[in-house]
């Protein structure tokens, strides 16, 4: 009887661990956030996945040659995994299918800056864990209209005006903020959180004097998402006057200063100098 009970009870024990098993084999979307070396050959790699929230996995010998999953765990790569996903602690990938490696980000040096930033914002934009379909999509979106050949700055620009409510920043771009008026021209008051028209510029002395181009753009950002960039052509000023205006939005408001924008900052400093060169050149050669 005793042997019996054995028998039955290891024949229980391995059918819970089954279940068990296949209970925590999910399938689920995701986009490689980041990949770091662990020991020699081993990796972990953080996923936003759609259906978990952004999650750290540990992928073994992720290095040797010709390991299966290494081509579905480059940066920025979407794809449909097959895994463990753990309630606390590293989850696990099995397999993936459907993936979609964005070749042209991976390629040039100014898409693949600006997909490293808005990967990194968007992590640092919410919990681990948390599920947010409506930034995962996002994120996607973008990667994608930049892949397809959109213009990456302003995809960057959007998806940062389309983030600020994840930080609590929720600036009045629509109207001014003494008398309601909804006239443009408009600047920006710190003082007010928020825009003066004209008739009350003079109630803040420190107003930020911008461009008006770029609050009527930093405005209409916040209700358009990356696919219609393809509608919009913006002059080269006006676009920096876009990106002050948001560079000083994050500084003033959500304070976060991360490497891959500072490196961004580096591009257009590296572009200036560069233009100054050639002018200079130019002028010598007259």
């Amino acid at each position: 009887m005793i042997g019996v009970t054995d028998q039955r009870t290891s024949k229980i024990m391995v059918t819970v661990r089954k279940t068990m098993s296949k209970e925590q084999s999910k399938t689920f979307e995701a986009i490689v956030i980041s990949l770091r070396k662990h020991k020699e050959k081993d990796a972990l790699v953080k996923l936003f996945t759609l259906e978990h929230g952004k999650r750290m996995f540990f992928i073994r010998n992720l290095f040797k040659a010709n390991h299966s999953l290494k081509s579905a765990l480059l940066p920025f790569t979407y794809s449909t995994f097959e895994g463990t996903v753990q309630a606390d602690g590293l989850s696990f990938l099995r397999d993936y299918k459907d993936s979609r490696n964005f070749r042209k980000i991976h390629e040039d040096i100014y898409l693949n800056a600006y997909a490293t930033y808005i990967s990194n914002l968007s992590d640092a934009a919410i919990e681990d864990r948390v599920i947010n379909r409506e930034l995962f999509t996002l994120l996607l979106d973008s990667l994608e209209a930049m892949e397809e050949g959109q213009d990456a700055e302003i995809i960057v620009n959007i998806f940062e005006m389309n983030m600020l409510h994840y930080f609590g920043v929720h600036p009045d771009l629509a109207s001014c903020r003494v008398c309601g008026s909804q006239v443009e021209p408009f600047d920006y008051s710190a003082r007010f959180s928020g825009v003066l028209c004209s008739h009350h510029f003079h109630e803040d002395p420190n107003r930020l004097h911008i461009n008006p181009a770029a609050i009527y753009f930093a405005r209409l950002f916040l209700k358009i998402k990356p696919h219609q960039v393809k509608d919009i052509t913006i002059k080269a000023e006006n676009k920096k006057a876009i990106r002050e205006f948001i560079d000083f939005l994050y500084d003033e408001y959500v304070g976060i200063r991360l490497k891959s924008k500072s490196y961004i900052d580096q591009m257009y400093e590296w572009e200036k100098i560069l233009e100054e060169t050639l002018v200079k050149k130019k002028e010598s050669d007259e």
